[in-house]
């Protein structure tokens, strides 16, 4: 029996398909000039669809030259897509980082290319931020925590590693929150913080001596989202 779907009709699903999608997609010809791009890279590169159709895809990807694009076909000859790392450049000059992902395509027309772009400013600018609090928890001297919920490390700064005597995250991650903090008043401070409270207290030295300092443990719960996924804390002598 015959198919009432027509090649116009599966162009009109497939234009329907590119306007829902997070990424920005541009369509090529086999050489690389652009014959279709989705609402996502109109807003990503800040051009309009008449400003650039029949452009080289080189435009929106610098860098990605003809002769580029013939060594990106020739790689999908035996790769069903390939990945790049590109600056992408918009209409007004500036750039972004992003996630380029090329495959072939048949259904406009045999051998075009289809450029997927995800932006990746944002995971950058995130990763970076990361890496600041990650130095800032490094050379703090109060001993700083991450726990799962039921007790084993996730994680601690080298205060902590030296204030209990461990060699190494590694070393830490083979023990649970009880066999390090096993004081009585740790593990009601570690359920109020799992239950969602901020919650601290203060551990009087009992020993005398010049050394001798309280300790004040304080734990919260880790949340992403909307859920919390276990307890951070620190422990201060004071």
């Amino acid at each position: 029996m015959p198919s009432n779907i027509t090649m116009k009709d599966h162009r009109s699903l497939f234009r329907q398909l590119l306007a829902g999608m997070y990424d920005a997609v541009l369509i090529t010809d086999p050489s690389g000039h652009l014959l279709e791009l989705n609402p996502r890279a109109k807003e990503f590169f800040l051009y309009e669809t008449d400003e650039v159709m029949d452009s080289p895809v080189g435009r929106f990807i610098p860098g990605v030259t003809p002769e580029i694009v013939q060594r990106i076909r020739d790689g999908l000859d035996k790769a069903r897509h390939m990945m790049l790392d590109a600056n992408c450049l918009r209409k007004d000059g500036t750039s972004f980082p992003a996630e380029v992902t090329v495959s072939l395509i048949d259904l406009l027309d045999p051998g075009d290319l289809v450029f997927t772009i995800r932006n990746t400013e944002r995971r950058r600018r995130q990763l970076a931020d990361l890496r600041t609090r990650r130095n800032a928890c490094d050379v703090a001297q109060a001993a700083l925590f991450a726990c799962a919920p039921d007790g084993r490390f996730r994680g601690a700064n080298p205060a902590f590693l030296g204030m209990f005597g461990l060699a190494d995250e590694q070393e830490l991650q083979k023990k649970s929150f009880s066999e390090i903090l096993d004081d009585e008043p740790m593990a009601g401070l570690f359920a109020r913080a799992l239950a969602g409270e901020t919650a601290a207290l203060r551990i009087t030295a009992e020993e005398d001596g010049a050394d001798a300092r309280d300790v004040e443990v304080q734990m919260a719960p880790d949340v992403h989202g909307k859920k919390t996924v276990g307890v951070v804390g620190s422990v201060i002598r004071v």
